[in-house]
């Protein structure tokens, strides 16, 4: 789970520093640049993963296409940054395995990566330019101080279960030292100071340490590693949702939608209490999908059932999805908003998908009075923090953007920030950065760390909404949120004034 990022010196992104809760809208206008911010957290994520130029050229630039590492970096004019860099505090799965299935336990599960990197110019025929770590760290954050960094609220039991320890440590995970022949990335032991740490010259490194640990040097990075090798953008496809699955295809949604019919048939499965092999208990099997119906009916009334097709001549899985008069309907019949709504009830209902999913204007291809059943699921996917962390409220976190008025008026005003462009001047260049606002009156302005956005920024997204609208649907000002639900930002009595002045202007 990724609590706070710092980024500096990527694309737009300088001096950028904002702090996530479970559940994150990030709301901007067309063109600002609010997708950079998931292009940051899926770079860190390939870097974890790829050597060092793969991982940068897995990332588009601004005109949607690869191969040159240079344009990933701030520019100003046609003046290009020469480094960038990179914090983020999160926390960890407390155990895991390795590449080569070793296990894995964390020493403590509330981390700070860090990471900068420089452009090199090469003079060989390699066109995209080189990387190269000047700097790369991992320490631990102790956990008499996780409630200092831990800003969103939650509960201590909660707290508890997500963020554990044993023992003290006082040496990092990993560490530079900078010398006058270059700088040296340190590996050290999880054992703390008492095992030799292993020296890299970070000039030849072609990926990042943390990319390369296992879990018999130091398992805490390697768990880190794993946390940030979670970190998904969600691209759900028509094209690959609407697909069957061979009987060997992976139990696993891909970040495109492919094999939601093999992951769905999957957990069927697994939830049986003792199957008999090659005998799946129908019965359970048929909650299982029962579930999923109840949550898409929640978007289209007419749904009756859903389930999965085996069939054993072509060895195919196919979904479907059956109407109240009892038409089934094959994936490949149904609209690009129901799949899509049906991939998010399969993430929800999967424990073993973990970490951080990020979901570009999720609003696509949903009908407007459809929109708060959908950000209810993007909402239950993430971790509950009134709850203690299990298997039925995994450590999962969702990031949303956004540029709707239906959806931000929707969402739980603490979980809003407000993507804009602001201009800065620096040694004498003027150019305008993406900065990162939030509402008045929530923990993120409490602790300091984002201002407050200016109302009038806000008019833009509210004022489709009329107050007689929301008269009617018991949305008043006056009367708070019952209990355990989160005031959403139409709800707040300060932005219902303001609409209300505009609509009589």
């Amino acid at each position: 789970m990724l609590t706070r990022l710092k980024v500096s010196g990527f694309k737009n992104l300088v001096d950028v520093d904002v702090r996530f809760g479970p559940f994150t809208c990030i709301a901007g206008a067309n063109g600002v640049g609010k997708s950079n911010l998931f292009d940051a957290i899926r770079f860190l994520s390939a870097l974890a993963d790829r050597p060092l130029i793969e991982a940068a050229l897995s990332v588009r630039d601004e005109s949607g296409r690869t191969g040159d590492v240079r344009s990933l970096f701030h520019r100003i004019g046609n003046t290009y940054a020469n480094s960038m860099s990179f914090e983020a505090e999160m926390i960890i799965p407390a155990e895991g395995i390795d590449d080569l299935g070793q296990q894995a336990q964390a020493t403590i599960t509330f981390v700070r990566y860090t990471l900068e990197l420089e452009y090199r110019h090469e003079d060989n025929l390699r066109m995209a330019g080189a990387l190269e770590i000047t700097k790369e760290e991992l320490v631990h954050i102790n956990l008499v101080d996780a409630h200092n960094h831990l800003l969103f609220r939650h509960k201590l039991d909660w707290r508890k279960t997500a963020v554990k320890g044993k023992g003290r440590r006082g040496s990092p995970f990993i560490s530079t030292e900078k010398k006058a022949e270059g700088a040296i990335i340190r590996l050290h032991q999880d054992g703390g100071t008492s095992g030799r740490p292993r020296d890299l010259p970070a000039a030849n490194l072609p990926r990042t340490v943390l990319s390369a640990t296992n879990a018999a040097e130091s398992p805490t990075a390697l768990l880190t590693r794993r946390e940030m090798q979670s970190w998904q953008l969600l691209q759900l496809e028509p094209s690959a949702l609407r697909k069957p699955d061979e009987f060997t295809a992976s139990p696993r949604l891909g970040s495109d939608g492919s094999h939601l019919a093999a992951t769905l048939y999957y957990l069927a499965r697994l939830r049986q209490a003792s199957p008999q092999k090659g005998s799946p208990d129908e019965a359970i099997m048929t909650r299982m999908y029962g579930q999923v119906a109840n949550r898409l009916s929640e978007l289209i009334d007419d749904v009756q059932s859903v389930w999965v097709e085996r069939d054993e001549r072509r060895e195919l899985l196919t979904l479907f999805v059956q109407a109240r008069d009892g038409t089934a309907h094959p994936a490949r019949a149904l609209s690009d908003g129901t799949l899509r709504f049906l991939a998010l009830s399969v993430i929800e209902l999967d424990p073993e998908t973990k970490g951080l999913l990020c979901f570009e204007e999720p609003e696509n291809g949903i009908h407007p009075e459809r929109i708060p059943a959908m950000l209810k699921l993007l909402q239950d996917i993430a971790v509950d923090p009134t709850l203690e962390t299990d298997v039925d409220n995994p450590l999962r976190q969702v990031i949303i953007n956004t540029h709707s008025p239906a959806v931000v008026a929707q969402v739980p005003d603490d979980s809003l920030l407000v993507a804009e462009l602001k201009e800065t001047v620096h040694h004498r260049n003027r150019f305008k950065r993406l900065a990162f606002t939030c509402l008045p009156d929530t923990w993120r302005e409490h602790e300091g760390d984002s201002a407050p956005v200016s109302k009038g920024k806000l008019l833009a997204y509210l004022n489709p909404y009329d107050t007689d609208q929301m008269r009617e649907e018991n949305i008043s000002a006056q009367q708070p949120p019952a209990s355990g639900r989160r005031r959403r930002v139409m709800d707040r009595p300060d932005l219902q004034m303001l609409l209300k002045d505009y609509q009589i202007g």
